[in-house]
């Protein structure tokens, strides 16, 4: 059962207690609220003003649990909080770990401050939770796969446009990058699992993948260096960091260039292209 009075405190409070620079917004300067408006986070959680006011009014409708994930995700909620979200509005947690899609409060921080940056957070199989306006500008909007198509290994051999943003000297390492990882996430998650069933799928509809699969290579690692193939800008030539939320087995990647680099002066670019796009 939903337990509306405490779910509409708990939204009141969590939402006072963000500030704008917690969710990469502007403050302004005629701010007179504690914490972030309704209406921001309303669109943080992708949803109506109204329907997010009336839950804290005690007088919205029952959410879904894909509702109520939003919500957690648009209040940048730890995973504690997420699963007293869920109970309060009627619904079992979702389960931990690496099938988990709630990405962690700490990886949002830091997301919402790339600004000027291509990132993007993805799983340990390169399925797309996130991405900065400039991420979406580099490689397209990524979040909008769905099915085994989330994933870029599993896209690889599934779609050839895939490879298409690749520079093709890399796409032989590329293909046995993919099939490796592939291989270690359904041996370490086991039978059963969501990599397991990427394998299976993949060995009946791609007998590149099969050939690769039989060979049975390990821990190779993807390069620093990315060398992506922008339709507009061209070559680019991109270094990826990386950073680890161990507790989701997330990932944050980071893509930069070398200062003074044609790869450089394109990334600047990538910002007008990226705007030109959405129009």
């Amino acid at each position: 059962m939903i337990d509306r009075t405490g779910l509409a405190e708990f939204l009141r409070r969590r939402r006072e207690a963000l500030q704008p620079e917690d969710v990469g917004l502007p403050r302004g300067r005629r701010r007179r609220t504690s914490g972030l408006r309704r209406e921001e986070v309303a669109a943080l959680c992708h949803m109506s003003t109204d329907y997010y006011a009336r839950l804290e009014r005690q007088r919205g409708p029952h959410p879904s649990e894909q509702m109520t994930a939003s919500i957690a995700q648009g209040l940048r909620l730890s995973l504690d909080e997420r699963d007293h979200l869920f109970r309060l509005a009627g619904h079992t947690p979702p389960a931990r770990g690496a099938d988990s899609e709630h990405v962690g409060p700490g990886l949002l921080r830091i997301l919402d401050r790339l600004h000027d940056t291509p990132a993007e957070i993805v799983t340990e199989l390169g399925e797309t939770l996130r991405q900065t306006p400039l991420g979406i500008a580099l490689t397209g909007d990524l979040t909008l796969y769905s099915g085994p198509a989330r994933s870029i290994g599993y896209r690889w051999f599934t779609e050839p446009d895939t490879r298409k943003l690749y520079a093709a000297e890399d796409h032989a390492f590329l293909t046995r990058m993919f099939v490796s990882g592939l291989r270690g996430v359904a041996t370490l998650r086991g039978p059963g699992s969501r990599a397991a069933h990427y394998a299976d799928l993949l060995l009946t509809r791609s007998a590149e993948f099969r050939r690769v699969w039989n060979d049975h290579e390990i821990g190779i690692r993807p390069r620093e260096v990315k060398h992506f193939v922008h339709p507009e800008l061209g070559a680019l030539e991109l270094t990826c960091q990386t950073l680890l939320d161990p507790a989701q087995s997330h990932l944050l990647l980071v893509y930069t260039a070398a200062p003074g680099s044609e790869s450089y002066e394109k990334l600047r670019s990538l910002s007008v292209v990226g705007a030109r796009a959405l129009r």
